[in-house]
């Protein structure tokens, strides 16, 4: 199965230790996602260098940016770029039923993609994330897949998808079982042990002032995630708009790395 992505890194003479894959926005395109991504700059000061973006901070990172297909939104009725169809992004959970097809395509779709990574590093060292409507994407995959094991998962402005029936499984299955239904919300499969799940660690990043997605469904998918027994690594910012956060939010995400990278050993 052949999955289109932009692909960055590692940089010449560096080794390939982890993959960061990182999903674009709705009616957006990977590499635009990317190229814009790799413009923002930390506070960080490496050495002599005066480059502060990520793939400079990160050189032994391969980034990978998926690109989702086409489909049609019912409600413009036109196609457009995303993980899957929604009628309402101020009401993520309005007519919910719509985002079904195209979030189930894209799983499979981010699934494949995990697992071409996995051919050339553990998953103890793949990174998954993205921005808005990819990052949903991406918590949906990790439910569905089921076994964690992630280096971590980071979300920019984004929101959990079928949260009004998480929400509700929360307040009906016992903590022993909180996991197997979510499992099951996102994944047509049989019931998965789930023995490593909320052991990868998740970012949160999220704006006051954005106008597309409020905060207040960031907020709500930190708490649910919380109940659920993740380690959520919360913040948010007076501004920053639908985006990351310059430059604080992006010093957020390099210490988040960092983190992880110097948990995970190299060989």
């Amino acid at each position: 199965m052949s999955i289109s992505a932009y692909v960055a890194g590692p940089a010449a003479g560096h080794r390939h230790t982890h993959t960061v894959i990182l999903l674009h926005g709705r009616d957006s395109e990977a590499e635009e996602f990317a190229l814009e991504f790799f413009q923002c700059e930390t506070n960080t000061v490496v050495g002599p260098e005066t480059d502060r973006t990520l793939p400079v901070l990160f050189p032994t990172v391969r980034w990978v940016f998926p690109r989702a297909k086409p489909l049609r939104s019912e409600r413009f009725n036109i196609d457009m770029s995303q993980w899957f169809d929604m009628w309402s992004v101020e009401d993520p959970q309005e007519r919910s039923e719509l985002q079904v097809p195209g979030l189930k395509s894209s799983i499979d779709l981010v699934a494949q993609v995990i697992e071409d990574e996995e051919l050339l590093v553990e998953r103890d060292r793949i990174v998954l994330g993205g921005i808005s409507q990819g990052f949903a994407t991406s918590l949906a995959v990790l439910f569905a897949d089921g076994s964690g094991n992630f280096a971590g998962l980071c979300g920019f402005c984004s929101w959990l998808p079928f949260a009004d029936r998480a929400a509700s499984a929360i307040s009906k299955e016992d903590p022993p079982e909180l996991l197997r239904a979510m499992h099951r919300l996102y994944s047509e499969q049989g019931p998965s042990p789930l023995p490593q799940l909320t052991s990868t660690p998740i970012l949160l990043e999220h704006s006051r002032d954005d106008s597309v997605i409020a905060i207040e469904n960031g907020t709500r998918m930190r708490d649910i995630l919380a109940q659920l027994g993740f380690l959520v690594d919360w913040h948010e910012y007076e501004d920053g708009g639908h985006w990351v956060n310059e430059p604080q939010g992006v010093d957020d995400f390099a210490t988040f790395l960092r983190k992880i990278m110097g948990v995970v050993s190299t060989p």
